[in-house]
């Protein structure tokens, strides 16, 4: 059976010229933007300010610690222990929260504290009722302090203006001991400056990132009357003079209202790097000049994607969505290029920029390809920067941060992501090189890998979480048979199609669930495929529902797994009407967003709508995404249905809104759902590529025909390449189920 091989399923007239219109009025989109949704429930989303991509995200960290913090921000709770320069957004561990700075009146202890004791940290109730949170800007009264607290950034830099009282014992506190959740401190200093207006130093710790390291040049608008370390100790180094203390407190007398402006400046590499980042990127102090120039960057990129709408609320989670697609991969060099590779050393500018930030077990489903469209010219860097840290470390990054590999998540993820670079014909990188990263990769035999070569799968008895290390690497051996294809290289084509089939020894057809499998060939037993404990069986913050339609690069693969494409329809929906009870004494808290057992709320499900597509019935497609859009995601702090996971649910959002979805790794096309908007329209290279929604109404979201360019197409799915040449896609929408098309 074909389930790819795609023919009209009857003649329909072409409707021309319906996309033609004039250019809309230039509008500030950055005002659709809440940077507040995500950050109730365990959406995990970062608050404060930063600019697309950027090295720096200056914002608050509060007290807890516990997993709904791991960005340092919760919409429950209304501490600050300081504003930290670097943040994680929507991830499932926490890390980072370096350089923390505290604003503070009198005398404080120099800790975090509790809350349950208001002086035993430099904490500080924020009150949220004044706090603003926009793109590149944050402000909050510290209700301590009586202190505003405002910032911006550029990349690199963290601009701050505080807002004092009248006071003689007034400082800015730095707190280099103090991240949170994984992190920990294991080296911090300063650098002595008879510059009253200055102070420097670096943060090493370990945590999710084992061997971070940062260097900060901290600036002040007006000189300090003193400075004095903390927790003091000795090092020996010739080079400067330093001072090992995780505390600086840098006091200042302010009369009231007087406004304090710092800029602090980070480098991956050398304190002297930050120096050079400060100069380069803002030597001045005109504080709204450089937040208008970040609230400038955010519209710029936000521009490229422009949809009509009357839904205002529709309108803001869109652009939200989008937003939170540009916090990472994050800038990970300094301004003149220098970088730390994945071996720790530094290196020179390597003639591109290089990222970090890569949690690509969840953002090669949709944020990734989404990069292909909207940000085409930094996909270069993005795949020079992971040839570069396979080179370093031996392989492609699984999930990167800071210059550490952390093997987080299960698979080769960074496999599709560079394989999808090559099939879509992307320039800027060698090639030949990436090709032999996805060879070199794909057979490492680290992480069950090697069991897999050795049984043809991976036994569950001998490796935890078999079934979705295999399924994974198995999707991504497939992605690999892609580039291959592009490539010309048809041996290495068919050699990793075939193990891309390893999925196969899972399938049980008795149940019809991706089963766990022992070094014998005998059933996982007992077996119950509602059950999950949580990184302890077979499966990765799923269970046997979820993982069963992880064939996102072999659906007729699937389909015959199942006997035929009616009969895996018929499994496929039962998925939706089961119980949403998730059995088990640990189950996993990301299996969330549950629809029947379709969870929404993580990863491995994101694809498995628009297998209907793919196998012929496109309307249940239609029905389960525009369910997702309008139920699972809203305007509001819980508006999330999981872990935001570095732009991954919203590049899920911004792809099934415009209409379409990236469901085969690398596939280099892209299936069609439903639109939710009227009209969008993208800035690609070849101009703009507008989707229209003839018809769109909630009960009109059937796709009844569509055209590309006035002509009628007959295929459920478009090409990247004809995204990219610019255009229009027209869909006319009905409340009629149809079949358009055929699958042979």
């Amino acid at each position: 059976m074909k389930l790819a091989n795609i023919v009209l399923c009857a003649g329909f007239a072409a409707l021309a010229g319906a996309c033609a219109q004039p250019a809309p009025e230039a509008e500030n989109l950055t005002r659709w933007v809440d940077p507040k949704i995500g950050t109730g429930g365990h959406g995990h989303v970062f608050v404060g300010a930063n600019v697309p991509f950027g090295l720096v995200q200056v914002g608050p960290t509060s007290i807890p610690q516990d997993w709904d913090w791991c960005s340092g921000y919760h919409e429950s709770d209304s501490t600050v222990i300081g504003f930290s320069h670097t943040h994680l957004s929507g991830t499932g561990i926490g890390d980072l929260f370096d350089v923390t700075v505290m604003p503070v009146v009198g005398e404080v202890t120099c800790a975090r504290g509790v809350e349950e004791d208001p002086q035993s940290g430099l904490w500080s109730y924020a009150d949220r009722s004044k706090e603003v949170v926009e793109p590149g800007y944050y402000s909050v009264p510290l209700s301590r302090y009586g202190i505003t607290a405002e910032m911006t950034a550029t990349s690199r830099v963290g601009l701050h203006r505080y807002t004092f009282p009248a006071s003689d014992d007034a400082a800015v506190v730095f707190d280099l001991e103090n991240g949170g959740c994984w992190d920990k401190a294991t080296e911090t200093g300063f650098t002595f400056s008879e510059d009253s207006t200055r102070i420097s130093g670096w943060r090493y710790s370990t945590g999710w990132a084992r061997d971070q390291k940062v260097y900060f040049v901290a600036e002040f608008s007006k000189p300090a009357k003193g400075i004095t370390y903390l927790q003091p100790g000795e090092l020996d180094d010739s080079k400067m003079p330093r001072i090992a203390a995780r505390y600086a407190r840098v006091d200042f007398d302010m009369a009231e209202g007087e406004q304090l402006l710092m800029k602090v400046a980070l480098s991956p590499v050398s304190i002297e790097g930050a120096e050079a980042n400060l100069e380069a990127e803002l030597p001045g102090w005109n504080f709204e000049a450089t937040r208008l120039a970040a609230d400038k960057a955010w519209n710029d990129e936000l521009s490229k994607v422009r949809v009509e709408t009357a839904d205002d609320a529709a309108k803001r989670i869109f652009y939200t969505a989008l937003y939170h697609t540009m916090v990472a991969p994050s800038e990970f060099c300094d301004a003149n290029g220098d970088y730390r590779g994945a071996d720790g050393q530094v290196r020179p500018n390597p003639g591109y920029k290089t990222y970090t930030t890569f949690a690509l077990w969840d953002t090669y489903r949709a944020a990734m390809p989404l990069m292909t469209i909207l940000h085409p010219e930094k996909m270069p860097d993005v795949i020079n920067t992971m040839l570069a840290i396979a080179d370093e470390q031996g392989r492609l990054p699984v999930w990167h941060l800071w210059g550490n590999e952390t093997d987080c998540m299960v698979g080769n993820p960074g496999i599709p992501v560079v394989a999808d670079a090559i099939v879509k014909g992307i320039g800027g990188f060698d090639r030949e090189r990436a090709f032999e990263a996805l060879v070199k990769t794909a057979m490492n035999e680290e992480r069950g890998n090697g069991l897999r070569m050795k049984y043809g799968y991976i036994p569950c008895d001998l490796f935890n979480e078999a079934v979705a290390y295999d399924m994974e690497y198995a999707l991504a051996d497939g992605a690999v048979a892609r580039a291959a294809e592009a490539l010309g290289k048809s041996e290495e084509a068919a050699r990793f199609t075939e193990r891309s089939h390893s999925y196969r020894h899972y399938f049980d057809p008795t149940t019809g669930f991706m089963r766990g499998r022992d070094s014998k060939g005998g059933w996982r037993t007992p077996f119950n495929p509602f059950a999950s404990t949580h990184r302890a069986d077979d499966y990765c913050e799923g269970n046997a529902w979820q993982y069963t339609w992880l064939v996102p690069h072999d659906v007729e693969g699937l389909a015959a797994c199942f006997g035929s494409r009616e009969a895996m329809i018929a499994k496929l929906d039962s998925l939706f009407t089961v119980s949403s009870v998730v059995e088990g004494a640990e189950t996993s808290p990301d299996i969330s967003g549950l629809i029947g057992q379709y969870a929404h709320g993580n990863e491995p499900s994101h694809h498995t709508l628009y297998l209907y597509t793919m196998a012929g019935e496109p309307w249940k497609t239609a029905d389960k995404v525009r369910e997702v859009l309008t139920t699972l995601y809203h305007d509001r702090p819980d508006g999330l249905s999981g872990n935001e996971d570095v732009g991954q649910m919203s590049a899920w959002y911004v792809l099934s809104s415009l209409g379409f979805y990236e469901v085969e790794p690398a596939g280099g096309r892209y299936w069609f759902g439903v639109p939710l908007f009227d009209r969008a329209e993208v800035a690609v290279p070849g101009g703009s590529f507008v989707v229209e929604a003839a018809n769109n109404t909630p009960e009109n979201r059937y796709i009844q025909r569509v055209t590309l360019n006035g002509a009628p197409y007959d295929k459920p799915y478009i090409d990247y390449r004809d995204v990219m040449a610019g255009g229009c896609l027209r869909f006319e929408m009905g409340p009629e189920p149809v079949c358009w098309y055929t699958v042979g």
